[in-house]
């Protein structure tokens, strides 16, 4: 199989996987918001339920934006936070029905869901979750890096950033250059034999 090689002699897979590492520090480069909106562009793209596309992104470029959000971060993710040129909350909004006449034309998926609420937390959660990944690996594609974060207190987040809405937050990612002196060495994964059943 064929595998594309970029200009710096990397295949798309390097950039995508391999050589990726969850970013610890950045360096001082800027982030254009051109670069967002590409990447968005991409990243919408990939496939969710019934096409219900439920992640909704607030992004924090200022200091003041960062500020906001630092009283509901772990101690441990601060400093990378608040140096981190681009800060993207993945939120995932709860009321994504109300987008379905536009996303879903074909059939009235918005009745689907207002029918069926015992499965919107699990549409919405895991949808908007998928639709991160791929925005994370859109990012990659296009050569940024990104360190995303558990490391923070959601309530505190979602009184922050989105009171008074059907919007909560999932995880926070940094998005830039990363500075590979602040990588830690890379982990272990588990290899297919431990992590896959063929039946």
């Amino acid at each position: 199989m064929q595998i594309a090689t970029l200009d710096d002699g990397k295949t798309l897979l390097d950039r995508l996987f391999f050589d990726a590492r969850s970013q610890n520090g950045w360096l001082d480069r800027p982030v254009e918001l051109a670069l967002l909106a590409r990447i968005h562009d991409i990243a919408k793209m990939g496939p969710t339920s019934m096409n219900c596309s439920p992640l909704r992104i607030v992004y924090l470029t200022t200091d003041a934006a960062r500020e906001r959000l630092k009283p509901a971060l772990a101690a441990g993710n601060v400093a990378k936070i608040m140096t981190c040129p681009v800060v993207a909350i993945f939120a995932t909004d709860y009321d994504f029905a109300e987008k379905m006449p536009y996303l879903f034309p074909h059939t009235d998926g918005k009745a689907h869901f207002e029918r069926n609420r015992h499965i919107v937390d699990d549409t919405a959660f895991r949808n908007a979750t998928l639709q991160a990944a791929y925005y994370m690996l859109a990012a990659r594609a296009l050569g940024l890096d990104c360190g995303p974060i558990s490391g923070f207190n959601r309530a505190a987040t979602d009184e922050i950033f989105f009171a008074g809405s059907a919007i909560r937050s999932n995880f926070i990612c940094g998005i830039g250059h990363g500075d590979p002196a602040k990588l830690f060495p890379r982990h272990p994964r588990l290899p297919f034999e431990e992590a896959c059943t063929v039946l």
